[in-house]
Formats: C-alpha cells, sequence, structure tokens
C-alpha cells in the first residue's frame, strides 16, 4: 500500500486518473492510497477497505441506477446497499432499477470496479448517502480498481454538485 498526499499537484501519470485531474484543478486537499486490487473479489469496496484498513463505513462505493430512465449516481458506504426506493425519491423520481455496467463505463468513462463520483464522462445527477456527514474524511475509487482518494466529504459534495439522503440500507 502507497501514500500521496496531494493539492492542486495531481498530473495525468501512473495514477492520475480523471478523478484525480477534477480533484487537482478544484484545489483541494486529498490523499490517494494504492493497493493491489483483487481482479476476483466479489466486493470491490470492501476488498478495498480490507486492503486498506478502513472502516467499511468510511469508504463508499459509486453505483449507478437508472431513476426513470435517466442516469444517477448513488454513493452509499461498502458495508451498506443502495436502497434503490430512496434514491429514486431523492432525485426525483419514481422508479429506480441498477444500471447495466455497460452504460455505467460508457457514462463514466470508467471501469466496474473503479468507477469514481468524481471526473465522469458526463455529469450525472449524484445522490450521495447522509451518513458521509459523520465523517472526517471519505474514500471513494480515484477511478481505477487498487487506487482511493480520500477527501472531506464538503469537498465530495462540491464535486459531484450532489446532494445528501437516506440513500443506504443496511
Amino acid at each position: 500500500m502507497s501514500t500521496a498526499k496531494a493539492r492542486g499537484k495531481g498530473k495525468k501519470g501512473a495514477t492520475g486518473t480523471p478523478a484525480t485531474v477534477a480533484a487537482t484543478e478544484a484545489k483541494i486537499d486529498f490523499t490517494l492510497h494504492a493497493y493491489e486490487a483483487d481482479p476476483d473479489a466479489e466486493s470491490y469496496g470492501e476488498a478495498a477497505a480490507e486492503a486498506l484498513g478502513i472502516p467499511h463505513g468510511q469508504i463508499f462505493k459509486t453505483l449507478l441506477a437508472e431513476v426513470d430512465g435517466r442516469l444517477t449516481v448513488g454513493v452509499v458506504p461498502v458495508s451498506a446497499s443502495l436502497d434503490l426506493k430512496a434514491l429514486a425519491a431523492a432525485a426525483g423520481g419514481k422508479k429506480a432499477r441498477m444500471a447495466e455496467p455497460r452504460d455505467a463505463e460508457r457514462a463514466t468513462g470508467y471501469v466496474v470496479g473503479g468507477i469514481s463520483p468524481l471526473g465522469q464522462r458526463r455529469t450525472l445527477p449524484t445522490v450521495i448517502d447522509e451518513s458521509v456527514s459523520a465523517l472526517a474524511t471519505v474514500y471513494v475509487s480515484a477511478g481505477r480498481r487498487g487506487l482511493q482518494i480520500e477527501l472531506v466529504p464538503a469537498d465530495l459534495v462540491r464535486l459531484t454538485g450532489a446532494r445528501l439522503a437516506a440513500i443506504a440500507r443496511e
């Protein structure tokens, strides 16, 4: 595992991703955490938490759903599931279903298991579980398997243009 702190100094390169570029351009403080990703993991988020020694409630996964046919991003702790009814309501819709992986990859520019809420190819409506507000820092994918970005929740909300709502189900 390796860690690198940055503020407005990230570059595309070995660890540079659209997510780190977005954080750099926004001039926010963040820390990158690299780890050996397990390609056979059932849950990439839980595997990341285990590899980095992070509580499962502090590392969040990025999931895409279709809310009334429109792709929407839901960000919840890896220890929880996405409540599709709650996501639909928070996004002002009626019905939600998980997006097809290929649609999620095409819309975000990332591969499943490495989808970041930051630096996505298209700006999508984003809802982050309100539990993030209780944390000093939060970890989300930095845009590839084996790389997490740690930042303060307020910066995550600001950079994604997200709204906060209770969308996680234990």
